[in-house]
């Protein structure tokens, strides 16, 4: 033979090209496995597999809230795998998986050849599982000319590598929690959770081949956009059960008679329970993770770790919050839009119209262009298109223009809630805003507003504790103050200018004069110093009007001041975040509640503040929860309106639950039209009311609704007790001066006549 060769050199020719062209390919795959085209993990990076996993929030009682990942990813044990799963797959994807060891030689010479010789770029197929879970692991990249071969070859080389570490089985698990399925979504428990709401162990055989057949093209067989081409193709994963024995011929076609039925839970950023709470804890967890390490020195990723973050929110709680914001402001916001008719300011104001023009990005690319303001309010009217506006029954498609979106959003109230166990600072439900998807603003951490009478106890709380008696009395008439202010009542407390009320009624009734005036007795500073003894930390305006809640305040600071109602006079620090842990349960932090190491005040002036503000439920401000919402709860609470109806404010007390409710408007220089909509009571109340519904109805929460107040000592029964007391020290607050400003002048025919039938002839209203 060798004579033969050299006796032709023809021969010699052509087994010299093949010499050649073998020792190219030897060559060609040496660079691929020895890393010249990127370098390929090795055995031991491969033993040591860990993808980006999501990180998972849980509620108080082990219920997922939600997600934080890049790619939604949610591992799982092979013990729970379905069987008709397993046989879905393998019957569609790879039959003879159980019988290769990982490479079907012939597919990969087929790609080789008809890829490079006939340049048939859709000769891909005949990958194996093991092949695409190299290619899931580790992706592909782009090789110009040859990049179909070096992915395969890469992949072929990996897959080797696998199957000598692996089992069958742990392949089939990397495959199935590592493939991506539709919308975003990588490993088949959370597919299993996004598109039926149920794990993966709990699939029927119907759902199972709904998920198997999507693997084919994810998107174009999405079964929440194309349901019947999902249908169509979950029926050939069927018949591939069928034809390989995994499947009889009357199941499968019992199967494929079946209906897809979809229970679709999208766990995204902006939608989904309690958006606004999952926001602020990011935040929050990010920061505490950049002072951790992993085992192996490295940062922990609240994308891509895995982690297990158990918080104190209670998922029930945080369903029912979410649901009486909605259902009130629904209601609350065509009661407010019918009242300003066609003079609304999201209409008519151009300056506020301007100004939210100003902060889009669209104005700032025409302002670069040298556009001027008039001529881009112009040209955002021009276009007008279909677009999706934000409703609260549902979103509406509508043709409107840019500056017609624009206006929609400056029209809508907005809200905050905040819902925290008193005796520790728990968060149990946190309601951040309407709509997180179209209000990003966050009115619970984020905002600072003017909290009105919602300040008021804390000035009666300072009066007390100064030594000021609950059955102290001062008249309700109108005093103007050095600065040329003037505070005034609204509704029948300013008809009588010579009534006087004692601190319980007058708080009550939320008498705006009667605050301002015990503020001065008791001196600012003092107020600001109890404030700050309750766990205000915002800096305080050393002015009279703080009486009347000038003071911005957010929701969270305002719950943290009155958790010390119901808690010994000890405020609570709002926490959420109970632990962190990593996906193998070990514990990375851990967390405590924050509680005052000291009383703010005296037990003595909590009580009698406790019985003032069960006052204000049962016959002051508040009191339509009784005669409106029918809640015979043992409830304490205060009502807030700021100047010119911007603010609406509800704090309601329980024994072992404290809420505050804000509602008002994203722009502060938009105010409700008037007061009967824009008070406390009615649009900040209500969402309190409803929520109390909700808990009321649902027995699991039968130790909060049912939880009463402790009764009163004697001695604060006695000092209550204003019936009895004489109206010692009356005269000399009623022609003194004692907050050492000067008294309004009075019409001088007004004081004389029937003085003396008002000082003598009435007697306290409480």
């Amino acid at each position: 033979m060798i004579e033969r060769i050299k006796k032709s050199p023809k021969l010699k020719w052509v087994i010299g090209v093949f010499g050649g062209l073998l020792a190219l390919i030897f060559l060609f795959y040496g660079s691929i496995y020895f890393g010249l085209f990127g370098t390929i993990p090795s055995s031991k990076e491969l033993s040591e597999l860990k993808q980006n996993e999501a990180t998972q929030i849980l509620a108080s009682n082990g219920n997922l809230i939600g997600k934080y990942y890049i790619f939604d990813r949610q591992p799982i044990n092979y013990d729970q795998l379905p069987e008709h799963l397993i046989n879905a797959l393998v019957a569609t994807e790879d039959a003879r998986f159980f019988e290769h060891s990982g490479i079907d030689g012939r597919s990969l010479f087929r790609v080789f050849f008809k890829s490079i010789l006939l340049q048939d770029k859709s000769s891909g197929g005949g990958s194996t599982l093991t092949l695409q879970l190299a290619k899931n692991l580790y992706g592909r990249k782009n090789y110009g000319y040859f990049g179909i071969v070096v992915n395969k070859l890469q992949e072929s080389i990996i897959a080797q590598r696998l199957e000598d570490i692996y089992n069958k089985n742990e392949i089939l698990l990397l495959y199935l929690n590592t493939v991506p399925f539709s919308d975003n979504t990588f490993g088949i428990e959370s597919a299993s959770m996004k598109f039926f709401d149920k794990h993966t162990r709990e699939l029927s055989l119907e759902e199972a081949a709904v998920l198997v057949g999507m693997l084919k093209a994810s998107h174009y067989f999405n079964p929440r956009i194309f349901p019947e081409r999902s249908r169509l193709r979950r029926d050939v994963v069927l018949v591939q059960m069928e034809k390989y024995g995994y499947l009889t011929g009357e199941e499968m076609e019992r199967a494929k008679q079946r209906d897809l039925v979809l229970d679709y839970h999208f766990y995204s950023h902006d939608q989904g329970l309690a958006p606004y709470f999952r926001e602020q804890l990011r935040k929050d967890v990010t920061s505490i993770l950049d002072t951790l390490k992993n085992k192996d020195g490295e940062s922990f990723n609240i994308y891509r770790d895995g982690l297990i973050i158990h918080t104190s929110l209670d998922f029930e709680m945080q369903e029912y919050a979410e649901e009486a914001v909605q259902d009130h402001l629904n209601e609350l916001q065509q009661t407010h839009e019918k009242s300003y008719g066609k003079n609304a300011p999201w209409e008519k104001d151009k300056e506020i119209i301007l100004d939210a023009v100003k902060r889009t990005a669209v104005y700032k690319k025409l302002n670069k262009e040298g556009l001027s303001d008039a001529e881009i309010l112009i040209k955002l009217d021009e276009e007008h298109r279909e677009m999706e506006l934000f409703n609260y029954k549902k979103e509406e498609v509508s043709k409107a223009s840019t500056l017609d979106s624009i206006k929609h959003y400056l029209k809508f109230l907005n809200a905050g809630f905040l819902a925290v166990e008193p005796s520790t600072g728990a968060v149990k439900a946190w309601v951040g805003g309407v709509n997180y998807e179209y209000f990003k603003y966050d009115h619970v951490s984020q905002s600072k507003r003017q909290v009105g009478s919602t300040f008021k106890p804390i000035v009666y709380t300072a009066a007390l504790e100064s030594g000021i008696e609950p059955c102290s009395y001062f008249s309700v008439d109108e005093v103007t103050y050095e600065d040329g202010w003037t505070p005034s009542n609204s509704g029948s407390y300013g008809d009588d200018p010579f009534m006087n009320y004692n601190l319980k009624t007058a708080l009550s009734q939320s008498i705006n004069t009667i605050a301002v005036k015990v503020l001065l007795e008791t001196g600012i500073s003092n107020v600001i110093n109890q404030a700050k003894k309750m766990g205000i930390e915002s800096t305080l305006p050393k002015v009279p009007s703080i009486a009347l809640g000038t003071a911005e305040l957010s929701v969270n600071e305002l719950a943290k001041a009155y958790t010390s109602y119901v808690n010994q006079g000890k405020s609570s620090n709002p926490y959420y975040i109970n632990r962190i842990k990593d996906g193998e349960g070990n514990l990375l932090a851990e967390f405590k509640p924050e509680v005052a190491k000291t009383r703010a005040y005296s037990e003595t002036t909590r009580e009698i503040m406790i019985d003032i503000m069960q006052a204000t439920v049962n016959e002051g401000t508040a009191q339509r929860l009784r005669s409106t919402y029918g809640l015979k709860n043992d409830i304490a609470g205060k009502t807030g309106t700021t100047q010119s109806n911007k603010d609406g404010w509800f704090v309601g007390i329980l024994p072992k639950l404290v809420t505050v409710t804000w509602v008002g408007f994203d722009d502060h220089r938009i105010g409700f039209k008037n007061t009967a909509i824009g008070q406390g009571a009615n649009s900040a109340l209500p969402v309190f009311a409803h929520f109390m519904q909700k808990l009321n109805s649902d027995n699991t929460f039968d130790e909060i609704t049912s939880a009463k107040f402790k009764a009163p000592s004697a001695e604060v029964l006695e000092l209550m007790d204003c019936e009895s007391k004489t109206r010692d020290g009356f005269f000399k607050r009623l022609f003194s001066n004692p907050d050492k400003k000067e008294r309004v002048e009075k019409d001088e025919s007004k004081k004389k006549k029937g003085f003396f039938k008002r000082l003598f002839g009435k007697k306290d209203k409480n």
